[in-house]
């Protein structure tokens, strides 16, 4: 398995990049090669400073780099020698099994859409993010910010997603699946969720539990939440507001501490046809080392094809 890297994205490249790549290579199977992609001169100054098998690695020059102030739809055809376009390229040929970035998430979208193309029968393809539950478990929310407005079969989709993402990746069974509104009552919230309420509750693709509050989004009543990427995205950035509150003020908690971005790492675009996966641009060593250890999850899940599989059976 080949596991592409984007050593030109985030806030801190290309140094943590390349480090979280060498402690990701301590906990993967021996037959995972991490593929480099970005300036060749500046990756072979990192890796000298480290001992490594030189086997467990390759490199891809690709010197451009799209910034956090680039255009994203502009800037993939724009720049085809950016280590983002050269991902996906080698991505869309079958030389990677999955390719992960820190950098423009905006140009990650673009390239999963444009590049790899939409898995037929998807709508939007979206992202995620992994909320920590009080009980221990984990809940999948979405969308987080792709898709700012939504129809009510958009929601109905990802809701498919979700399930398929919880039950692939994280091995949950029948996945709980709820709706984010304002109340339980399923003639509570708006014309979306009333709608959306209705369209799930009658499905037998999924496991629907109904809605859930925003008081109860850590309790662990749902395995997927579904929500408008408007709506995720608040509730995203809220939870990260309150774990940086909380460090500031010099309080730890157990449980807490899970909120950490650096746990998670990163998260799949779901609904494409490949693993892309995009990371947070302030992520430092740890949190790269996750994220690339995600990757070697879905792709070893095979999700992209059980997605593709999913919504061409229907």
């Amino acid at each position: 398995m080949k596991i592409g890297i984007d050593v030109l994205g985030g806030d801190f490249a290309p140094d943590v990049n390349i480090d979280g790549s060498i402690l990701a290579l301590n906990e993967l199977p021996k037959e995972v090669i991490i593929v480099f992609l970005g300036d060749k001169n500046e990756i072979e100054s990192c890796l000298s400073k480290f001992n490594i098998d030189s086997n467990r690695f390759e490199i891809i020059h690709a010197p451009d780099v799209i910034t956090m102030q680039d255009h994203p739809t502009r800037a993939i055809p724009q720049k085809p020698n950016s280590s983002i376009s050269r991902g996906f390229d080698l991505l869309v040929k079958g030389e990677l099994d999955a390719f992960a970035s820190t950098g423009n998430t905006g140009a990650m979208l673009v390239g999963a859409i444009y590049k790899l193309n939409t898995i037929p029968g998807v709508i939007r393809p979206c992202i995620t993010s992994t909320l920590p539950a009080i009980d221990g478990s984990k809940t999948i929310l979405l969308d987080v910010g792709s898709n700012a407005d939504c129809k009510v079969d958009v929601l109905y989709q990802f809701a498919v997603l979700g399930a398929l993402y919880a039950k692939s990746v994280y091995g949950v069974e029948a996945p709980r699946v709820a709706l984010l509104n304002i109340g339980e009552e399923e003639s509570k919230g708006n014309l979306l969720t009333i709608s959306a309420y209705g369209l799930l509750s009658k499905s037998d693709e999924i496991n629907f539990v109904g809605n859930l509050e925003g008081r109860d989004l850590f309790l662990g009543k749902a395995d997927v939440i579904v929500c408008d990427g408007y709506t995720g995205n608040i509730v995203l950035k809220e939870a990260e507001g309150i774990y940086a509150l909380m460090r500031k003020r010099g309080i730890r908690d157990e449980y807490f501490d899970r909120f950490n971005y650096e746990n998670y790492g990163g998260t799949p675009i779901l609904g494409v046809k490949g693993n892309a996966i995009i990371g947070h641009g302030i992520s430092n060593n740890i949190a790269v080392k996750n994220m690339i250890l995600h990757s070697y999850q879905v792709a070893n899940s095979k999700l992209s094809e059980k997605l593709n599989q999913a919504f061409n059976s229907q």
